[in-house]
């Protein structure tokens, strides 16, 4: 038996099939996976997203200290609210988790991964040697995203006039608190959205409420597929401790000014960059009927060869998709090994939708 969320009971009784997910038992989906990717690409639909973690970071040195954490720089966060997206790095330049950094009253509030969770807190305790900061794990609070072109209406006409407000104020990639609610304009699946932070008690009675206004709740099937399509990395696939920033599409996330801004990892990106980056993530289309699956070879001609890192059926394209790291002379072409043959794929920029529309 793995950790449960609050909702665990309530997804039992919707009908969900649970599965576990970096140690946590939490809903693949609801009765179609297909269907729910639907919905939020043309409605709007609840994720139960409680096994993130939270951690609060406070003290008179928090900014110097995520500074010298972050690979991403939090001195970019000019008022209250604003967030950015970072990965924080061992020695060697690979990431050891992706994460979202909010500046709030209080100081800052991260946002990390599940299966991580743990790994981050020694990490991050490991290296507050020198800094007055302390970090608060608020793992007494839930988390729901609620995801689609209908998100913030719907949720607007479901919560206090306040919050309301709040929802249809927030701008991209912004969190306020209201009351005892943390909520950010902020999401996994490459539409707008809401992620709201609360206390655990809260959650069932909220989700009930957004189930009883007919919000569908999604199951971790159809994340993956809509993050996918979003070109969003999952750590574990295309990022973890053995690749870096610059091979992963996240080479925007590294701040490099100031110059003297001496970050965990800095040295080994910077030879990196020198050397030259040896390769790329890239999306991939089967444009043949099969499916792309993760550690699928890909074959370049006269270039070398790559792998594929996440791959599925699309259903907003009607397509096999990938992402794959390959080198960096790919062009346009290439070929996947499927089952003992080879198949011609499409190469394009791993961002195959967004806000409902295909961009490729």
């Amino acid at each position: 038996m793995g950790q449960r969320t609050p909702l665990f009971d309530l997804h039992l009784a919707l009908g969900a099939k649970l599965v576990d997910f970096g140690g946590w038992d939490m809903p693949l989906h609801y009765g179609s996976q297909v269907e729910e990717h639907h919905q939020v690409r043309r409605d709007c639909g609840i994720f139960d997203v409680s096994h993130m973690h939270v951690i609060d970071v406070s003290g008179s040195q928090a900014k110097p200290w995520l500074q010298h954490l972050l690979a991403n720089d939090v001195g970019r966060l000019q008022h209250t609210g604003r967030a950015l997206y970072s990965a924080m790095l061992d020695t060697q330049g690979g990431i050891v988790d992706d994460m979202i950094v909010y500046l709030t009253e209080q100081g800052y509030r991260l946002v990390v991964n599940a299966a991580t969770g743990a790994k981050d807190l020694a990490w991050m305790n490991a290296h507050l040697s020198g800094f007055d900061v302390h970090l608060t794990h608020r793992a007494e609070l839930a988390m729901l995203a609620i995801q689609g072109p209908h998100a913030r209406q719907k949720i607007g006409e479901l919560v206090t006039q306040a919050r309301a407000e709040l929802i249809h104020t927030l701008r991209p990639f912004e969190g306020q608190q209201e009351g005892d609610w943390f909520i950010a304009r902020t999401g996994y699946t490459g539409e707008d959205g809401l992620e709201i932070i609360l206390p655990a008690e809260q959650a069932c009675s909220f989700f009930n409420d957004m189930v009883g206004a007919g919000i569908s709740p999604i199951g971790l099937g159809a994340r993956d597929t809509l993050r996918l399509e979003a070109g969003m990395n999952l750590y574990g696939q295309e990022i973890d401790e053995q690749v870096s920033p610059l091979i992963s599409n996240m080479g925007w996330t590294v701040a490099w000014k100031p110059e003297d801004r001496d970050f965990i990892g800095r040295a080994a990106l910077e030879a990196e960059r020198t050397k030259g980056i040896a390769s790329k993530l890239v999306g991939l289309v089967l444009e043949e009927r099969g499916v792309l699956r993760a550690h699928q070879v890909v074959r370049i001609a006269e270039v070398g060869e790559g792998e594929i890192t996440s791959g599925s059926f699309s259903p907003t394209l009607s397509k096999s998709i990938a992402l794959a790291r390959v080198p960096m002379a790919t062009a346009d072409r290439a070929e996947v090994e499927i089952r003992g043959k080879w198949y011609p794929v499409r190469v394009v920029q791993p961002t195959f939708v967004r806000h409902g529309k295909a961009l490729i």
